[in-house]
């Protein structure tokens, strides 16, 4: 007995050493990728000596004496702080996610391959002009001569992740910068996935369906998507979203968009102090790291500093000395779903204008990490590409035997989109700016500007041109092989600046008729005559819920304050005491109140019970609110009411009945989650922005150390976003806001303030991996100067590149 004692002890302490032993040499390696910010380096590349400061917040200001080498340390200073983000963005637009993620990637690849985003981005490099491809291929080499660094010098691989995903990092190549920009373009549409919703919501209540999504510009007499396909066999829709699906954000092009933001400027004369401002934040999904990351590059056109992304040599939104300028999104419909008859009998075959016409038809292989590579059959037609898998609920509106292909302005191989946004970044005047724009193709974007003088904002992009004859002017899918479905070609949205005359330019993604975000926007920035930087920071921190203010008072009028006292502790008393709460809210989606809790609740209850009965297993895709529609069921316009009444009930309900019933239901809920004291709920106890890491955030250990969790205010409707949903398990998780923030004062731009969700480093074991995190949470900024000296006198860190030669 003693003898295996000792035994025991022996491979218990032997066992304790190779863990101590395996745990120092994983931290060895992780923390030799992590870069040294004060190091010299002699580089192949540039022409001249090349400085990177690095300031506290570990943002470079880089300063060349060319373009093209202060384009080379942007590549290189992208590449050392978030390698591994840049080669999953690379793979996303690829198709290569399932090398490193196995079959869950799958469906992601088969897309982009089939979206042709690397292979269209490519094409369209040829047609970028000198200077364009020049900053091209100098950010290649940037990345690549850190990419050499650190194999030279055994420095861990670059990032931690890749003893995980041991596969070769491949080069950077101009055509990678091109095809990320291409992937950012599919995930700021949402045009193809409306259509397909619009599509399934007429089949499943085809006088009434579609009138949750109505909107201005879409036709008022839309056709039953039925008659658009006599005699085809359409099924009823199905369940298609999946409550269990973990999203992967900079991964999956998710239907719907995924990428959009406010911009808002106040002309001199709106200012305190007679001089522009302007505000901009740009809404993704919140991942660690954020997206986005700061720079300041010294041009030849001068200094510009703001957001960049990791992998495009662009400052998407930011400022130079003369000119501030923020994006958004333009919610235009720039897609269509053409449905095709394939020839029975003869799958290779599909009904053109023309007859029976030939698939062009090619093949590629995925290889997929712990699976069997999948061959795909990838097929084109004179319409675009075949794309079944673009929705889930594609499925339900393709007829048997006809096949769905897409229509976009993205796909364009003779895409100028990034010559154009280099344009805009050397611009010095709004008229400048608004020249360079008119090469922007994917994605359609609108565009605040401000110099010193006045503010202004305009569109670019290209807008699909369709016939007047058009069975659905876009609105639906529609049959591909009708002439009179075809586009005529595209148009470019570029104009002349717009000059607001009120002196205050509003912008978000929103379309036009229904911004929720740009009415609250108007009403906070028309309210003051005068504005300064401080009152444009708390127009874009505001967390006052419009869906709720408009809603409340509609849904709650014939429950307010009535009925006797309850007892305590029982569901009336309950109700009341939410009621009680919410009739003296103001609607802030403040963290730590309850109403909050109780409105988000509420109305998914609600919409939930207005809906599910005609619509059956599609309302559970309809997980976003619909302010709009509850708004014209509670009016009853044009008869909505209709929608309160439950219809495999005997009973005819109204909406008041439908109402109570749904906070009943919502407070039932809450209660088994946080107890039956609705005054003890807190916003953020079930409203957390969780940063997930796309390459490691999902598993268990890893994920606890690689994701940042915070309690975050605001919600989907809020001017300070922070999107919902979660999926079944967590539906008020916010998984989309504002991974930039910006606000640029021209009276003084050194005073100008910045920040991203995240912190600037992609290592794990960096203190600036999430140090801006908390400042993002609290709504504070950093400031960012173009002041040569100040940037070298606050440095903690000079990156010193001089050429081999």
């Amino acid at each position: 007995m003693l003898t295996m004692f000792r035994w025991l002890l022996r491979l218990t302490i032997g066992l304790i050493v190779l863990i101590v032993l395996s745990a120092a040499l994983i931290w060895y390696f992780a923390v030799r990728s992590l870069p040294d910010y004060n190091a010299s380096y002699r580089v192949q590349g540039i022409s001249g000596p090349v400085e990177i400061v690095r300031s506290t917040e570990n943002v470079p200001h880089i300063f060349g004496d060319s373009d093209t080498d202060v384009f080379f340390a942007l590549g290189l200073a992208h590449a050392q702080d978030r390698l591994f983000q840049m080669t999953l963005l690379r793979r996303a637009a690829q198709g290569r996610l399932s090398e490193i993620h196995g079959p869950r990637a799958l469906a992601a690849d088969d897309l982009a391959r089939r979206l042709g985003l690397y292979r269209n981005g490519q094409a369209s490099l040829e047609v970028q002009d000198a200077a364009t491809r020049a900053a091209l291929n100098a950010y290649a080499s940037g990345v690549n001569e850190w990419i050499r660094i650190v194999n030279e010098g055994a420095m861990g691989r670059g990032a931690p992740e890749f003893f995980l995903f041991p596969d070769v990092i491949a080069f950077w190549q101009p055509a990678d910068s091109m095809a990320i920009l291409k992937l950012l373009a599919a995930s700021s549409s949402n045009a193809a996935a409306e259509e397909i919703l619009r599509a399934r919501l007429s089949l499943s209540w085809p006088e009434h369906g579609p009138e949750i999504l109505a909107r201005a510009g879409i036709p008022g007499n839309l056709p039953a998507y039925a008659a658009l396909f006599p005699g085809a066999r359409l099924g009823m829709p199905e369940r298609s979203f999946d409550p269990q699906a973990v999203p992967m954000p900079l991964g999956f092009l998710a239907p719907g968009p995924q990428i959009g933001g406010n911009a808002f400027a106040a002309a001199p004369q709106r200012t305190a102090a007679d001089a522009s401002l302007l505000a901009s934040d740009l809404h993704v999904p919140l991942t660690t790291p954020s997206l986005y990351y700061l720079a300041r590059l010294e041009l030849g056109s001068g200094g510009v500093i703001g957001a960049t992304i990791p992998g495009l040599p662009l400052v998407l939104s930011g400022r130079s000395p003369g000119l501030s300028w923020g994006v958004t999104p333009a919610s235009i419909d720039d897609a269509d779903i053409a449905i095709e008859e394939v020839q029975p009998g003869n799958p290779d075959r599909y009904r053109g204008p023309q007859g029976w016409t030939s698939f062009q038809t090619r093949t590629e292989v995925i290889r997929v990490l712990d699976g069997p590579n999948q061959t795909v059959t990838l097929r084109d037609t004179l319409n675009g590409p075949v794309v079944p898998g673009l929705d889930p609920g594609l499925r339900d509106v393709t007829p048997i035997g006809h096949v769905a292909t897409l229509r976009w302005t993205g796909s364009s191989r003779q895409d100028t989109t990034m010559t154009a946004l280099m344009g805009l970044m050397r611009a010095s005047t709004a008229e400048e700016a608004a020249r360079a724009l008119t090469g922007v193709v994917a994605p359609a974007l609108h565009v605040a500007l401000a110099d010193q003088a006045r503010v202004s904002h305009l569109d670019a992009g290209a807008a699909p041109e369709r016939r007047a004859d058009h069975p659905t002017a876009g609105a639906l899918p529609s049959p591909g092989w009708l002439p009179e479905t075809a586009w005529q070609g595209a148009r470019s949205l570029a104009a002349a600046p717009k000059r607001p005359q009120s002196g205050i330019s509003i912008l978000t993604e929103e379309a036009p008729d229904g911004g929720i975000r740009r009415g609250r926007l108007d009403r906070l920035l028309g309210d003051r005559e005068v504005h300064s930087r401080d009152s444009f920071i708390a127009a874009q921190l505001d967390v006052v819920g419009p869906a709720a203010r408009g809603l409340l008072p509609l849904v709650g009028a014939n429950l307010w304050f009535n009925g006797d006292p309850a007892a305590p502790g029982t569901p009336e008393r309950q109700r009341q005491d939410a009621l009680a709460l919410l009739a003296e809210w103001d609607g802030a989606m403040n963290e730590h109140l309850p109403e909050p809790v109780i409105y988000a609740a509420w109305m998914s209850a609600l919409q939930d019970r207005l809906i599910r009965d005609e619509l059956g297993p599609l309302a559970d895709d309809l997980v976003h609110l619909q302010p709009r529609f509850i708004d014209a069921v509670f009016r009853n316009r044009a008869g909505a009411a209709r929608w309160c009444d439950i219809v495999q009930s005997a009973a005819t309900e109204d909406c008041a009945t439908i109402a109570r019933q749904a906070l009943d239901r919502a407070i039932l809920d809450l209660s088994a989650h946080f107890g039956p004291d609705v005054t003890s709920w807190r916003w953020g106890n079930m409203h957390q922005a969780r940063h997930l890491h796309p390459g490691l955030g999902d598993l268990p250990a890893l994920g606890w150390i690689m994701n940042i969790t915070q309690s975050i205010s605001g919600g989907d409707f809020t001017v300070a976003r922070s999107g919902l949903f979660g999926g079944a398990a967590d539906p008020y998780q916010a998984v989309n806001g504002a991974g930039f923030r910006g606000v640029y004062d021209l009276a003084d731009p050194d005073s100008s303030v910045f920040i991203i969700s995240t912190g600037q480093s992609g290592h794990p074991l960096s203190r600036h991996y999430d140090d801006l995190a908390g400042l993002w949470r609290r709504g504070e900024y950093i400031g960012m100067s173009l002041d040569p000296d100040l940037a070298r006198a606050a440095a903690v860190g000079i990156t010193t590149l001089t050429p081999a030669d």
